[in-house]
């Protein structure tokens, strides 16, 4: 068995989600670029070191359907609901020119253009308008940041932070005053 990955080694291309039908199909959600190659990266393995291959993958609504080697059976499929798949950080192409995978992004210390910190990078969503960086701060709650050329204009994943330029409001927390009486 190959050795497995560090953590910061691999990269999470696809999640398993809940089972389709009784002969151990499970829907799954892509993660890459082109949602169907996620076949095409060989085995996958699990943050608990199993290793999954993919023997059939067909388009569904929302995901795929996959049936997985040595799934036979829907109470199988079950078992591996919401196990998120990853590969060898090395069997990825290198990201275009202002374009990020997002395990690049998570852990990067953001700040503001003047340099004082706001927080950590802890996730990278997308709500259906586009990508959004959640921001964790010392203190308080989370922030999320549209992931823009305006709004992140540097990123600097060697230097290990991103740099945020907030449109004005984004971050007040008076309430706007109401009309008066």
């Amino acid at each position: 068995m190959p050795p497995r990955p560090a953590p910061g080694d691999r990269v999470c291309v696809a999640r398993i989600g809940a089972p389709h039908g009784v002969r151990g199909e499970v829907r799954l959600w892509s993660f890459t670029g082109d949602p169907s190659a996620v076949a095409a990266y060989g085995p996958l393995t699990a943050a608990d070191g199993r290793v999954f291959e993919i023997a059939s993958l067909r388009p569904a609504k929302d995901c795929f359907v996959a049936r997985l080697k040595g799934v036979a059976d829907r109470d199988a499929a079950e078992a591996l609901r919401n196990i998120d798949l990853y590969v060898p950080r090395e069997k990825l192409a290198p990201a275009g020119e202002d374009e990020f995978y997002h395990a690049d992004l998570i852990g990067l210390s953001a700040v503001d253009t003047a340099g004082a910190e706001m927080g950590t990078v802890i996730a990278v969503q997308n709500f259906g308008a586009g990508d959004i960086l959640e921001i964790a701060p010392r203190r308080g709650e989370t922030l999320l940041v549209p992931f823009s050329k305006a709004v992140v204009p540097v990123v600097d994943i060697p230097g290990g932070r991103v740099v945020v330029d907030p449109p004005p409001g984004l971050f007040d927390d008076e309430e706007e005053p109401g009309p008066e009486a």
